[in-house]
């Protein structure tokens, strides 16, 4: 009788990170030096997205954005867009734990280097660092997967068909 943490082909499951990178990352600031001499405090929206593709049959990649707009007033004190991104080795896992292991753990394991190289690109800028807020990558992951079924529902229902009364 096989283990009960064995796939149906007998291999234990295997899961690890295999390398790190910055995929791409940018910096502006567009009104500056002009913008150094304006005193008020500035307004910060944060962005994160999360993505990845299948590289190998065992092999993924995953990718997390964060863009940091800055601003005081209406215009832009900096601009970051940085992705920071992952391989890892994915093998033997059950295909209903996949999904959930690439959309929680892998950005969960990239999100403090992520959180580091934009606190280092503004640095860089002469400007004090800005540092991310911690992120609950599980709840990302259930709102998005929330919304997906809320649109493949409302695609369902609003088919785009006309129905004769009485027929539904």
């Amino acid at each position: 009788m096989p283990e009960q943490n064995q796939t149906s082909e007998g291999q234990d499951p295997s899961f690890g990170l295999q390398r790190t990178y910055v995929k791409d990352m940018s910096l502006e600031m567009p009104n500056a030096p002009a913008i150094f001499l304006d005193e008020e405090a500035p307004s910060v929206e944060v962005s994160i997205q999360v993505g990845g593709q299948q590289l190998a049959e065992t092999v993924f990649e995953s990718v997390v954005t964060a863009t940091v707009t800055t601003r005081i007033n209406d215009k832009v004190l900096y601009l970051v867009e940085l992705s920071q991104a992952g391989i890892f080795e994915a093998a033997n896992i059950p295909a209903e734990q996949l999904d959930p292991l690439l959309g929680i753990v892998c950005p969960t394991m990239l999100y403090p280097y992520l959180r580091a190289n934009v606190a280092d690109a503004i640095t860089r800028s002469s400007l004090p660092p800005m540092h991310l807020a911690e992120m609950n990558f599980q709840a990302l992951y259930e709102q998005r997967a929330a919304q997906a079924q809320a649109d493949n529902d409302s695609a369902k229902q609003d088919s785009g068909l006309i129905v004769p009364p009485g027929a539904r």
